[in-house]
């Protein structure tokens, strides 16, 4: 069904023009001459189906060029430049009423006024060329036997009536339409932004699981390492006197630990067996995720003030989810065309970053639901705890304002990463007991 509404929304018109056209040929075959150039040469009704023709062909791409065909024929036949609609022709004005669903589907708010409030006039005086004893006979039943006056008096107000219903009907349709193709593209929108949150959701109860395994890997692993480093050290270096196997099976336990220390922290800091980090996003990354989420139907104005400066990669991380996270609960609370403002401010001692966005209005409810406290603004506060800084949120006045400062001179032991955990922060114990990678893999 959406492939042909698209298609005949683009190319209907024309399609339209072309049955018409034909359907009227077809009909007046027997008054025409042999020939269909001599027939629409001599055929008094060629002028007003041709120009009709054109106005249905027109009017899904040229609305106004179609209302003014439709006003040419007429202002033709008032000045008796066309000829006239006869009884067996007249129903070819109920083209102009075709040409008129077209634009009541395809146009916009101004445009769909204007062309209903021209069709009324155009009915209006369709239904005096077709009275007039000056234009014509009468069509139909509407047999015009008197003067203007009297064939407008007693039927020009049911002519005219009936000739707005039809306009009325072709008008309703192409809205319709409209409105079906429109509540179609909201229903995709819809579809799109709850694909896109449920992928979030999915991301944030991957992120807080390591960010759980990466902190209990550090707080048990990392400590019951360093302390066996420790005590392996002191009793080889405190027990000289010690048969030389028993020094050399300390030393051969020192330096396991010492390689077991290091290589829990890769694990931790999320490094591959082949040794290549898994790519991380970074700031470069957040212009391709506003326009993502700008196709989400979010309106986004993004700045910058100062000098740019070169943030450590766990910070990157860092300003990416945060941003990311904002971008998401600015959807999924605020609803399809949220306004949201970025501000990246680079000229005080560490990035300041505000967000803004517009809050989604809150109607009284008899019963409200107990609010639940979303993983979100605490998430984002960890994150910007483990990158060296601070993050506030909430609600400020008919928007909500996060701001977060990351500062220049925060390490990347301290920052956050992938897993949402940071590179923990093994690098003080190993350099308390004078321990490197090299030298664990010297001793291992």
């Amino acid at each position: 069904m959406e492939p042909i509404l698209k298609f005949a929304r683009h190319w209907g018109a024309p399609v339209a023009a072309v049955i018409f056209f034909s359907l009227w040929c077809v009909a007046e075959a027997g008054r025409m001459a042999p020939g269909l150039g001599l027939a629409l040469a001599t055929w008094y009704g060629t002028w007003p189906l041709v120009l009709i023709t054109l106005s249905i062909a027109a009017a899904a791409w040229l609305p106004v060029a179609s209302l003014a065909l439709t006003a040419l024929l007429l202002a033709g036949q008032l000045a008796h430049l066309i000829p006239p609609m006869y009884d067996n022709n007249w129903a070819i004005y109920i083209g102009s009423f075709v040409a008129l669903a077209f634009i009541s589907w395809t146009g916009q708010g101004r445009m769909r006024l204007a062309a209903a409030g021209a069709n009324v006039f155009f009915a209006a005086i369709m239904a005096f060329l077709l009275l007039s004893w000056r234009y014509g006979a009468g069509v139909g039943w509407f047999i015009s036997y008197g003067g203007d006056m009297l064939m407008l008096r007693h039927n020009g107000w049911q002519l005219f009536a009936l000739l707005v219903l039809i306009a009325a009907a072709c008008f309703t349709l192409g809205l319709l339409l409209a409105f079906y193709q429109e509540r179609s593209s909201l229903f995709r929108a819809r579809d799109l932004a709850q694909t896109t949150l449920r992928a979030a959701e999915v991301d944030l109860i991957v992120e807080q699981e390591r960010t759980r395994i990466a902190r209990d890997l550090h707080d048990v692993l990392a400590h019951s390492l360093a302390v066996i480093v420790a005590q392996a050290d002191g009793t080889r270096y405190l027990s000289r006197d010690q048969p030389k196997a028993v020094l050399s099976a300390l030393e051969n336990i020192a330096g396991s630990a010492r390689t077991a220390l290091v290589d829990a922290q890769r694990v931790i800091e999320g490094v591959r067996d082949d040794g290549m980090a898994a790519p991380q996003p970074r700031l470069s990354d957040i212009e391709t995720l506003v326009e993502g989420m700008q196709r989400g139907s979010l309106k986004i104005q993004s700045s910058e003030s100062g000098t740019r400066v070169e943030l450590s990669g766990g910070q990157q991380v860092a300003v990416f989810r945060i941003v990311q996270e904002c971008l998401t609960n600015a959807l999924k609370h605020g609803g399809r065309g949220t306004a949201v403002r970025l501000h990246f401010d680079w000229s005080g001692p560490g990035l300041t970053l505000h967000v803004a966005s517009e809050t989604a209005s809150k109607q009284p409810a008899a019963d409200p639901a107990p609010q639940r406290l979303g993983r979100g603004v605490p998430g984002m506060r960890e994150r910007a705890h483990l990158a060296g800084g601070w993050l506030t949120a909430g609600p400020d006045g008919e928007h909500f304002r996060v701001t977060a400062f990351i500062p220049y001179a925060a390490g990347d032991s301290n920052t956050a990463d992938e897993g949402g955990a940071g590179q923990l922060v093994l690098q003080p114990a190993l350099a308390g007991m004078s321990v490197t990678a090299g030298e664990a893999d010297h001793h291992g």
